[in-house]
């Protein structure tokens, strides 16, 4: 009986050994968190970046690794599209064959990558893996990507838009000049047709003109006077 009681004994605190190191285990590989964008909507033709950020309690070494693949729509087949483990290596075949950039810093959290060209084809789920050992056990992100062309309606906002930045203004200026331009003809008609009369002021200013005027013709008579006069002096 007493080597029974010390067997079970032994067991139940194997057990609770075993229990609480498991317990770490689990709390050390689920020390990975990965986040990237749900939705991401993008144009054919224009630069597209899924992003994807991970934060783990590991340091960074040569040995973190970075998947992403790419499911078509209605599809259950999964294609390999970006590996890396201390260097780049986009996919070299399939659809997204040379489109595949680089645009993250492990350093910093982020597995980040884009493509370039898109077209409606490229329409999916895209998912985001990132292993740092010993944080090797993680979520897996998904992120639905959605590329349309750009409709008139996008085109026409931005023509209004610059419109409303530089035509309108300039209307507005010219507007403005021909109601004044018209004010003022009108102006001039209605004193051509009651008489208009010149106000002081006016007068004034043609009479210092007349006086200049006069003053600059009795300097001309004076002057050829004296030419005349050293003229006869000299005979």
């Amino acid at each position: 009986m007493q080597q029974s009681g010390a067997a079970g004994g032994r067991g139940c605190a194997l057990f609770l050994v075993l229990g609480i190191l498991f317990f770490q285990g689990v709390h050390i590989v689920l020390s990975l968190e990965i986040n990237a964008d749900a939705h991401v909507r993008g144009y054919v033709g224009e630069k597209i970046k899924l992003k994807c950020t991970f934060k783990s309690t590991s340091e960074v070494t040569d040995k973190l690794t970075i998947d992403w693949t790419y499911r078509p729509p209605s599809s259950s087949r999964t294609e390999s599209i970006f590996h890396y483990q201390s260097f780049q290596y986009p996919t070299t075949a399939g659809t997204f064959r040379d489109r595949i950039s680089w645009v993250g810093n492990v350093y910093k959290g982020d597995a980040s990558i884009s493509i370039s060209n898109p077209t409606l084809k490229d329409n999916g789920t895209f998912s985001c893996a990132v292993k740092n050992p010993p944080d090797v056990h993680h979520n897996i992100p998904l992120t639905e990507l959605t590329v349309t062309e750009r409709g008139f309606g996008t085109m026409l906002s931005s023509v209004a838009l610059l419109s409303i930045l530089v035509f309108i203004p300039s209307v507005v200026v010219v507007v403005l000049l021909l109601l004044r331009m018209g004010r003022k003809a009108s102006g001039l008609k209605k004193r051509s047709k009651s008489g208009y009369k010149k106000s002081s002021i006016e007068v004034s200013d043609d009479t210092d003109q007349e006086e200049k005027d006069e003053c600059m013709a009795r300097l001309c008579v004076r002057c050829a006077e004296c030419l005349d006069s050293d003229y006869e002096e000299t005979y």
